[in-house]
């Protein structure tokens, strides 16, 4: 009989250190629970072993991310809040600076932005206001801002690019240049450029290039040249860098033997000029 007892209160005691591996209790709560079928279900909670911090936390549904999941600095401070549906990234999505302040947000839906999305300066400004349509292309209404709070840029986008009038502004809020678009392409007769503080066009098409040069802010239509004075990149520049347009590769004679096309801000097509 005693030795009944014994090795019944030994089987007691590892189903009981069975049962204590499947979860863990955080503040009188059950976190980072295992059920039967060894999926995670509920509240679970990963922290950094040095500092003791949460590196994040979120919702478990037979095995499968659910709501909203945040991320964490390893300060502690949040990092991102992302929501799930069924282990996918679906919903509202918000992402922070290391300060404390947020960075972006908007709707994700798989792999892209629809709808409403902001981004900010690290100060906590606000740096482009943007609209997605369902397919993840901008669409409507599409501005920008200086770190100031200032418009930068405005205009209409349709299915991914610029359609109709765009406005671009300088630091002081004042107009800077007016010009249309029809289905992402430059209609260059449109192009108008204003000194600061006054409304009356200053250049013309053909002195637009010279007049860029000299402003160039790295936001807006530039035609830049290099040391040689030869079209080094010419198109729509957003922070300063090339995003509608193309650049030009020379060769040791002055030779023009490569062009490469940017589209929304990536390079979609390089043109060997040589074998033309």
């Amino acid at each position: 009989m005693k030795f009944l007892f014994l090795l019944s209160s030994f089987i007691f005691l590892i189903n009981i250190n069975n049962v204590a591996q499947n979860f863990k209790i955080l503040n009188g709560d059950t976190i980072n629970r295992i059920d039967n079928n060894n999926l995670k279900q509920g509240l679970w909670i990963s922290f950094n072993e040095d500092t003791g911090k949460k590196i994040d936390e979120g919702i478990y549904k037979n095995g499968k991310k659910s709501g909203i999941w945040k991320k964490y600095y390893k300060s502690g401070t949040i990092k991102s809040e992302i929501t799930y549906l069924n282990n996918i990234p679906t919903g509202y999505a918000k992402f922070y600076y290391a300060n404390g302040n947020v960075s972006e947000e908007g709707i994700w839906k798989i792999n892209k932005w629809t709808g409403n999305y902001k981004y900010y300066f690290e100060n906590g400004k606000l740096s482009y206001d943007w609209n997605y349509n369902s397919s993840g292309k901008r669409t409507g209404d599409q501005k920008y801002y200086h770190e100031n709070g200032n418009l930068m840029i405005e205009g209409d986008w349709a299915n991914g690019k610029e359609a109709g009038a765009l406005k671009e502004y300088y630091v002081d809020g004042s107009l800077k240049s007016e010009k249309s678009f029809a289905d992402g392409k430059l209609d260059e007769t449109s192009v108008k450029h204003y000194k600061k503080q006054e409304t009356k066009a200053i250049v013309t098409k053909k002195e637009k290039s010279i007049e860029s040069v000299k402003l160039f802010t790295g936001n807006g239509y530039y035609k830049l040249n290099n040391k040689n004075k030869k079209v080094d990149r010419e198109g729509e520049f957003l922070n300063g860098r090339l995003v509608d347009g193309k650049r030009y590769f020379y060769n040791s004679n002055g030779e023009l033997i490569k062009t490469s096309i940017y589209k929304n801000g990536k390079l979609i097509r390089n043109i060997d000029n040589l074998k033309k």
